[in-house]
């Protein structure tokens, strides 16, 4: 009786070292927190593509950038709707340099081919370190309405 008791004792104390060894080896890195390839974003401006409720959320099909991992200011290719839309990433959940805002979503602004944005008006607060960024985000700028 008490051979047996020390042998479930054993066996419980095993499995329970076990799950401890694959909860420690297992990690998350930081770039799953960003937006990469089949990323689902949230379109932030008031575009009728991006407003009317769908099935499926938008998600990100790729990222114009060498790394593949999208920052703030960064174009990426968004399969939204059954179509394909370039957007401007302006919000994402990962923790970026210091002073840099994050976000509790990943938002993006839709643009046409030629960089005008599709929406009239941005809903959410944009980084202001957006103004600092190589690029032409002058007409996303323009029609937002509040800066964090």
């Amino acid at each position: 009786q008490a051979a047996m008791t020390l042998v479930k004792g054993i066996g419980l104390l095993l499995t329970q070292a076990s799950g401890k060894l694959q909860q420690s080896a297992f990690s998350l890195s930081a770039t799953c927190a960003a937006i990469q390839k089949m990323t689902c974003v949230r379109v932030v401006d008031n575009s009728p593509l991006g407003n009317t409720p769908y099935h499926r959320p938008p998600r990100c099909i790729h990222v114009y950038n060498k790394s593949g991992v999208g920052k703030v200011g960064d174009k990426i290719l968004l399969a939204i709707k059954g179509q394909k839309k370039k957007a401007v990433i302006v919000g994402h959940k990962m923790p970026g340099s210091r002073m840099t805002p994050r976000f509790d979503s990943n938002n993006v602004v839709l643009i046409e081919d030629n960089g005008n944005p599709t929406g009239t008006r941005i809903k959410v607060p944009l980084p202001t370190h957006l103004r600092q960024l190589e690029g032409e985000y002058s007409k996303v700028l323009a029609i937002a309405n509040k800066f964090v």
